[in-house]
């Protein structure tokens, strides 16, 4: 089995180490890939530090991934050596319930192979792109462009769907009045895809130094949350929001921005919101609040052509896996623009 340098969590409170990991041999559907950048993902450190209770050691995080097509199997139609390519959050899943059917992969009955800590078919771990290398069956690669940077690619794997999947879902039309809550990886990217798409757009966050960051990316306007009466000022205008919060927090105030029939979509925090959410709020607006995970391979190819499209990239910083440590610890203190 080839062999791949990696960097891992062996617990949840030691730092990430080097370590050798092996990957399966390329198969006759599979793409061995070249990894050149893999972006870092507030998913990642929840992972590493066991914040959600299943985390599955030594585990390689990353699932950002981009690169470089080195080998395909014997029956690969989609994909040559020296393809540029992407890795996205999952390498697999059942083909066959429903949701596969549909081509709605994210949401298999059977549960998704994700790419980092699980099991595959085979029940060999599933390693992420903290590492030199990976195979992936075919139908979960991406095509890139050849005009995308590719490193300024990786978070639209995450980051990049995540927020444009909820927009198209829920047909979100030009002019109308979208608001983004935090302007993190998600945030920030939520800003471009929708002012791509033609919406007036209003970021709320929590640090008054996002504002310029905010309004360079294409926000309209930008508030404050921490000023409650701002916040206030915006009450029933809002047609949609993307919520990027990723941890739990109280969202009856944001609900109150929604005009009647908005919607305010959950992308960040995957457990349980505080207080409780206000009935009386929801039914007399008759507003909504759902939920949307990641999204399809179909719909990420289609997204990536949008973004090459549009010329749209995230926003990055370049540094080597040695100062991962020093990131994880930056991330925590939103010391990342």
């Amino acid at each position: 089995m080839p062999l791949s340098k990696a960097y891992a969590a062996h617990d949840a409170v030691q730092p990430l180490s080097p370590i050798t990991i092996s990957r399966r041999e390329v198969r006759p559907h599979d793409v061995s890939i070249e990894i050149q950048y893999c972006g870092v993902c507030h998913t990642d450190l929840h992972y590493v530090r066991n914040e959600w209770h299943n985390s599955l050691y030594p585990l390689v995080p990353g699932h950002e991934i981009v690169g470089q097509v080195n080998k395909v199997g014997k029956h690969v139609t989609k994909f040559q050596a020296g393809n540029r390519v992407a890795v996205g959050c999952m390498v697999d899943s059942c083909q066959h319930c429903e949701a596969c059917v549909k081509g709605l992969e994210q949401y298999c009955l059977n549960g998704p192979t994700w790419t980092y800590n699980e099991n595959d078919e085979i029940g060999q771990p599933t390693f992420g792109g903290y590492s030199n290398m990976i195979v992936v069956n075919e139908n979960f690669v991406i095509k890139i462009p050849e005009t995308l940077d590719l490193k300024a690619v990786a978070p639209l794997l995450c980051a990049g769907i995540t927020t444009y999947s909820p927009l198209r879902h829920w047909k979100i039309d030009k002019d109308q009045q979208v608001g983004i809550i935090g302007l993190g990886g998600l945030g920030h990217m939520g800003v471009k895809s929708a002012k791509a798409m033609g919406e007036i757009v209003t970021v709320f966050t929590t640090s008054y130094w996002k504002v310029e960051d905010a309004l360079r990316l294409g926000a309209d306007e930008v508030v404050l949350s921490t000023n409650k009466e701002a916040i206030k000022q915006h009450t029933r205008r809002l047609d949609f929001i993307l919520d990027t919060i990723p941890v739990s927090h109280d969202i009856n105030p944001y609900v109150e921005l929604l005009k009647r029939d908005g919607t305010l979509i959950i992308l960040g925090a995957i457990e349980p919101l505080e207080p409780g959410l206000d009935g009386n709020s929801m039914a007399f607006q008759r507003r909504s609040v759902a939920g949307s995970l990641i999204g399809s391979i179909q719909e990420t190819q289609e997204m990536i052509d949008f973004c090459a499209r549009r010329n749209i990239v995230a926003d990055v910083e370049v540094i080597p896996i040695q100062k991962i440590n020093a990131a994880y610890e930056r991330m925590l203190k939103r010391d990342v623009k």
